[in-house]
C-alpha cells in the first residue's frame, strides 16, 4: 500500500549509456564523412537527428532529476555529465553545419584525424559509464579516463598542425572557414575531457 509514496530510484546511468551509445554514432558519422568527402549535406542532417535525439535524452534527464530524491550520485554530478556529453553532439553538429554553410566539398586530412580521435574518445567514455555502475572497477574506469585525457591532447596536436598548415598555404577564405570547422570538432574533443573529469569526481566521491 504504500509503494505510491515511496520515493522512486531512476536508473540515471540508462540516460548516461543512451546518450554515450548517439554521442558514438555521431563521432562515426563524422569520420564517414571525413574519409568519403563530396556533399556534407546528408551527413550533416543525420548529425543533426543524432543531436536531437540527444537533446531529448537530456531533457528527459534533467527532468527525472526534478522529480527524483534517491539518485546514485550526486544530484549536480548527474546534471554536468548528462550536459556535458550533450555538448560534444552540439560540438559536432556545428562543425557539419559550417561545412554546408561554406559548401565546402572537399574534406580536409585534419578533419580526418580529429574524427578519428573523437570516435576513439566517445567509445572509451562509453566504457567508463558502463563501469560506473560497479563501485570495484575503479581501476577500470581511471584507465578509460586516462585514455580520453591523452586523446585531447592528440587533439590538441592536430588542431595547431591544421592551423599552421593553413596559414603557410596562403588562402584566407579557407583559412576561416576551416579553422571555425576545425576548432569547433577540437571543442567536441574538450568536451570528452570535461565528461572524463567529471566521471573522475564521481569516483573519487564514492571511495
Amino acid at each position: 500500500m504504500f509503494r505510491g509514496i515511496l520515493p522512486k530510484e531512476v536508473d540515471f546511468y540508462a540516460y548516461f549509456e543512451k546518450h554515450i551509445s548517439l554521442g558514438i554514432k555521431t563521432s562515426e558519422t563524422l569520420l564517414e564523412l571525413a574519409k568519403t568527402g563530396g556533399d556534407p549535406e546528408p551527413f550533416a542532417k543525420r548529425i543533426k537527428d543524432l543531436e536531437h535525439e540527444m537533446d531529448d535524452v537530456t531533457h528527459s534527464c534533467a527532468e527525472a532529476l526534478h522529480k527524483t530524491f534517491i539518485t546514485p550520485i550526486e544530484r549536480t554530478d548527474i546534471f554536468k555529465l548528462i550536459k556535458r556529453l550533450d555538448d560534444i553532439g552540439d560540438s559536432i553538429d556545428a562543425a557539419v553545419s559550417r561545412m554546408v554553410l561554406y559548401e565546402i566539398r572537399e574534406v580536409r586530412s585534419d578533419m580526418r584525424d580529429i574524427a578519428e580521435i573523437l570516435v576513439k574518445a566517445t567509445r572509451e567514455i562509453e566504457r567508463a559509464i558502463k563501469l560506473l555502475r560497479d563501485p570495484h572497477k575503479v581501476d577500470a574506469i581511471n584507465d578509460a579516463c586516462r585514455v580520453i585525457h591523452q586523446l585531447e591532447n592528440d587533439g590538441d596536436i592536430v588542431l595547431r598542425a591544421a592551423i599552421t598548415k593553413l596559414f603557410r598555404e596562403g588562402d584566407v577564405m579557407e583559412f576561416i572557414k576551416w579553422k571555425e570547422i576545425i576548432e569547433r570538432l577540437e571543442k567536441a574533443v574538450d568536451k570528452c575531457e570535461d565528461v572524463a573529469n567529471i566521471i573522475e569526481g564521481v569516483v573519487i566521491a564514492s571511495a
